[in-house]
């Protein structure tokens, strides 16, 4: 890549996947159709929908969608698994099949993750059934507002809340450093349970509770009047969560260039009216999934966690940890000693220590093809991650990832030879055509085309519509918060503040 820089080649391709935006008059009425439609924030819905089904909803289409996302099939990247956790990181030679993303680091796919839990949690709809998206609640507040953290607050969400001070929530320890709050059984007490789904989540989420805490200990330290404190710091810890999401997140997965296109000159296609903002099932069931090809098979949790002070390492999901008390892998749901997050393996504290993510490419990491019942919001099966986005897209009757690239305006990848043997090269389910675009024109890198800009209009539209957001009540603001460049604010700030850096913990 010579001597390109990561900002010039994100806004590359940003630029490049923004060109052709001039729909056929055809699909300006599908559009202006999306755009008079009635939705709910209360609710799923769709973007697109008059386009139709990539495929019917048949046991031959369901058998075809199982075999594509199988164990060991055309998707997995068959990581070498036997090498061990440790050597799948200092020898990423080992997975040729699956690179590592030069731009990003590993904290990237799991503030995806995070931000996911967010926006979007669909606990009544079923694998493969199909559902009315308009019909079907959506049980966050798809507003970037961290209602999976503080809840109903304080009044009507007290468990999450400390006895002692309720302008504060509760965190925990149990291990070296600070955990989630758990029930004697070990179940998180926290606003969304997916956020104990695997132990760098689990972090994230801790870390999301201290910082919050911190700003009211600053407020306090200001002489904030006591019955505004807690208000006053939720919002200041919002706002900077949006900015993270906007100004860091965004560019990193769709590139600088597409980012400040949007926020510069509009949204084309995710247009709903006020007050009906809502959670798009091509987004929730599709193209945003596509952090899923950015998981690692294994990682360094810390440096300083193991027996004799030794780095943790293990992988993502392993079999052979069901049941441990303190497993083996770095699943979440346990209490112990090394369970913590040393966050310089994730976010670049300029210490030489952070890893990458892997790219956004057409290969899942093995260990995602077996994940233990817990970390199904549903609890049951099938346990192969890509078999169950595949088998969404009936659920939703998700349209092809070609019609919304035609919808759009944008290139569209008419045939993709790999898949001709399913039935599905020339009409290809959209997180499949989300990856593949990804591949094809991003590098894996970013995300391209016609996902890049349907995930970013929706970001940048749920802000915007949002009247509690800082894009809607000052979209001039900055960052207030301590920074290392002033004005400026992300996730390395926002981890020092919360005191769960590496200087802050002697690690």
């Amino acid at each position: 890549m010579g001597n390109l820089t990561r900002r010039g080649f994100l806004g590359g391709v940003a630029g490049a996947g923004a060109v052709t935006l001039a729909p056929s008059p055809a699909v300006a009425q599908t559009v202006a159709q999306t755009v008079d439609a009635a939705t709910s924030p209360r609710f799923f819905g769709r973007i697109f929908p008059n386009l139709p089904p990539f495929a019917e909803n048949t046991p031959r289409v369901q058998d075809a969608l199982r075999a594509m996302g199988a164990p060991g099939g055309l998707l997995d990247a068959k990581d070498p698994l036997r090498e061990g956790p440790i050597r799948l990181i200092t020898n990423p030679e080992l997975s040729p099949g699956n690179l590592d993303n030069p731009f990003n680091t590993a904290g990237t796919t799991f503030l995806g993750q995070f931000i996911d839990h967010d926006l979007t949690f669909d606990l009544h709809s079923r694998l493969a059934v199909p559902a009315v998206p308009e019909q079907s609640p959506n049980t966050r507040n798809p507003t970037l507002s961290l209602d999976s953290v503080y809840g109903g607050g304080p009044v009507q969400s007290p468990q999450l809340y400390d006895s002692n001070d309720r302008a504060k929530f509760r965190v925990e320890s149990g291990g070296l450093f600070e955990d989630l709050p758990r029930r004697s059984d070990g179940v998180a007490i926290i606003g969304d349970p997916r956020n104990d789904e695997n132990l760098i989540i689990s972090g994230l989420h801790a870390a999301f509770l201290l910082f919050h805490n911190r700003v009211v200990d600053r407020l306090r330290a200001q002489n904030t009047p006591a019955d505004r404190v807690f208000a006053e710091a939720q919002r200041t810890v919002v706002w900077h969560y949006q900015w993270i999401v906007v100004h860091e997140f965004l560019p990193q997965v769709i590139g600088f260039g597409l980012t400040q296109d949007i926020l510069t000159h509009g949204r084309r296609f995710y247009r709903p009216a006020q007050n009906q903002h809502f959670m798009p099932v091509e987004f929730q069931g599709a193209c945003y999934r596509f952090g899923h090809s950015q998981v690692r098979p294994s990682y360094r949790a810390n440096l300083k966690g193991d027996s004799n002070n030794q780095p943790f390492f293990g992988f993502i999901f392993d079999p052979a940890a069901e049941g441990q008390s303190d497993p083996v892998d770095l699943r979440g749901g346990r209490r112990a000693r090394r369970r913590f997050i040393g966050w310089q393996t994730f976010f670049d504290f300029g210490d030489g220590q952070v890893r990458p993510n892997k790219r956004i490419d057409t290969h899942i990491s093995t260990p995602l093809f077996r994940l233990p019942l817990g970390a199904i919001a549903d609890g049951s099966p099938p346990t192969a991650l890509p078999q169950r986005n595949l088998l969404r897209h009936l659920t939703w009757s998700l349209p092809s990832g070609q019609a919304v690239a035609q919808a759009m305006g944008i290139p569209v990848l008419d045939n993709v030879p790999e898949l001709r043997e399913f039935g599905f090269d020339r009409s290809t389910p959209l997180w499949y055509y989300t990856l593949r675009e990804a591949e094809t024109l991003g590098d894996g890198i970013t995300l391209a085309g016609a996902s890049a800009r349907l995930i970013g209009e929706v970001f940048v539209g749920l802000l915007q519509l949002d009247p509690e957001s800082y894009l809607r009540q000052q979209p001039g603001w900055k960052p207030t918060l301590p920074a290392r460049s002033s004005g400026q604010f992300g996730m390395v700030d926002l981890l020092r503040l919360a005191g769960v850096d590496p200087v802050s913990r002697g690690q």
